[in-house]
């Protein structure tokens, strides 16, 4: 009976791939490749591409990003795409993307961009760099 459990272990590890040695030989994937083709994408029409793109980069910490994405946060039309953009690059960490993110904090065009930028760089930057009032309970309405 021990035997028959011991064999069977064993079958089951080979069978599970723990008796056989890993193969180490595989290249990593390419990540200058990967970097190159987000960065492509940073400039898609598709936003949920480029909110991808933009985001990925970020958790990348590309510093090859840093200055299409302040253009994303500086010039696109899109609220999202300049949300996720002020989150790469507070991720990213670079001084001219965290600046970047501090000015559209102020001066940004959409108030929830400003808002939310502030709040990344208050995480990720600088705790303390921008001071946010409580929200105010909703008022009931009376019909």
């Amino acid at each position: 009976m021990k035997t028959m459990l011991v064999v069977g272990v064993a079958i089951l590890s080979a069978a599970l791939g723990y008796a056989a040695p890993r193969d180490v030989s595989r290249p990593a994937p390419d990540l200058e490749l990967t970097e190159a083709k987000l960065l492509d994408d940073v400039h898609c029409d598709d936003c949920q591409t480029k909110g991808s793109a933009i985001f990925d980069l970020g958790e990348l910490r590309s510093e090859k990003a840093v200055i299409p994405l302040m253009d994303v946060l500086h010039r696109d039309g899109d609220e999202f795409s300049r949300i996720v953009a002020a989150l790469a690059l507070c991720r990213i960490g670079d001084a001219r993307g965290t600046y970047a993110v501090k000015r559209a904090a102020t001066f940004d065009r959409s108030d929830k961009v400003r808002t939310v930028a502030a709040w990344f760089y208050n995480t990720y930057v600088k705790e303390g760099s921008f001071e946010f009032e409580p929200a105010q309970p909703a008022m009931a309405s009376k019909n």
